[in-house]
């Protein structure tokens, strides 16, 4: 059996060459001539979705005069997987199709933000030029700024040291701030740190802190900080706003305020000029810092925390904000270091007065003479609060 089926095997193989060896001939080519057989037209897939053969794809598909001007389904046709269409669209700023109401997501069907030129960028998309704004210009220039004053500080410290009193204490105090201003005072200054802090640490933090502390360590740290700032922020504003009407009726010019510019509150050498309450460094701070400063560090951070009513929070505004806000808030860090300097060892008796609310007489005139003469003089008042009962009294 298995010897038939092998012979009926054989027989029916030599029939196939037979056949094969009997078929005509194709007619020879003409000399020169090269043979070509017809590309067969592509048959449409399931689903109307076309195929394409990338070999039948003519290398000059460009030349078509509309060639600029093909849609992205177009383009596919001659040049299959070259979406240029659709992301020359995405790079312009065509807005597409979005499901979100115009009036709350105005940019929601924008992929990439059309070209702007924001200061120290080039003309570029806007998210790319407010890249080149942060980490271009604004991270390096200042935290180099920040690294400065703090090393002026050091530097002014270690070769002159503390601001002493030249005379004795007399032993009779002057109260130079109520209970409500040092109140207003310490909760301003609080939030001001916890800010300061962690706005350093989230700038700055992974070129000095990640090295170190590893990605886990430092994502967890930047992100109880983020939360710290975003609470301590609304109470640095509203203690700012309380801390300016509080210190505004002894922040105007007076006089000695230009003598004691001229000779540098006296830092640079002789004895410190005549002031009022408070004296023209102090003034400078409180209008240059609390006031314009604190007015551009409130409203920026509360755009970034999306807490003003109304407006509508694009990319841009966002963009913008942050700029604004961190350029300011590195300028007012820089001037309140001189402020906390001078408020804790870089004046003896300065912190003090701060803490219990009373300097000696001493202090006073040497510091503030003006204010000094106010006082003596029936002025102003030298004790402005309700005196503490004996049992509560601070030792200063």
């Amino acid at each position: 059996m298995q010897h038939a089926r092998l012979a009926i095997f054989l027989i029916a193989l030599g029939l196939t060459g037979w056949a094969r060896a009997q078929a005509p001939a194709s007619p020879p080519a003409a000399a020169g001539a090269v043979t070509q057989q017809p590309a067969a037209p592509a048959s449409p897939a399931a689903g109307g979705i076309q195929g394409q053969n990338i070999f039948e794809v003519k290398p000059d598909a460009s030349a078509d005069p509309n060639y600029a001007k093909q849609s992205n389904g177009e383009r596919a046709r001659v040049q299959p997987g070259n979406n240029a269409p659709m992301w020359r669209d995405v790079g312009a700023g065509v807005t597409g199709y979005t499901s979100l109401p115009k009036s709350e997501a105005p940019e929601a069907g924008n992929l990439i933000q059309p070209f702007v030129q924001y200061p120290g960028s080039r003309m570029t998309n806007a998210g790319e030029a407010w890249r080149q704004v942060r980490n271009n210009w604004i991270i390096p220039y200042g935290g180099s700024l920040f690294l400065i004053v703090l090393l002026a500080i050091a530097i002014f410290y270690f070769s002159k040291g503390s601001i002493k009193t030249h005379g004795a204490d007399t032993g009779r105090k002057i109260e130079r701030f109520t209970p409500f201003e040092r109140a207003a005072h310490w909760s301003n200054a609080i939030a001001f740190s916890i800010l300061a802090i962690s706005g350093l640490v989230m700038a700055f933090g992974k070129f000095f802190l990640l090295p170190f502390m590893g990605s886990t360590l430092f994502g967890w740290l930047t992100y109880v900080l983020k939360t710290a700032h975003n609470f301590a922020g609304p109470l640095f504003a509203v203690s700012l706003v309380i801390v300016f009407f509080t210190f505004l009726r002894d922040n105007w010019p007076q006089k000695g305020d230009v003598n004691w510019l001229l000779k540098g509150g006296g830092l640079l050498g002789g004895a410190e000029p005549a002031s009022n309450r408070f004296n023209a460094g102090e003034k400078l701070i409180f209008w240059g810092g609390v006031f314009f400063l604190g007015i551009v560090v409130v409203s920026s951070g509360f755009v970034l925390d999306k807490l003003l009513p109304g407006l509508v929070y694009e990319r841009a505004t966002m963009q913008i904000a942050h700029m604004v806000h961190a350029v300011a808030t590195v300028l007012m860090m820089c001037m309140f270091l001189g402020h906390i300097y001078l408020g804790t060892i870089g004046m003896q008796g300065a912190y003090k007065a701060m803490r219990s609310g009373y300097v000696d007489e001493a202090w006073a005139k040497e510091h503030h003479a003006y204010w000094y003469e106010d006082v003596k003089a029936g002025r102003v008042p030298a004790q402005r609060s309700e005196p503490a009962p004996p049992s509560q009294t601070v030792q200063v």
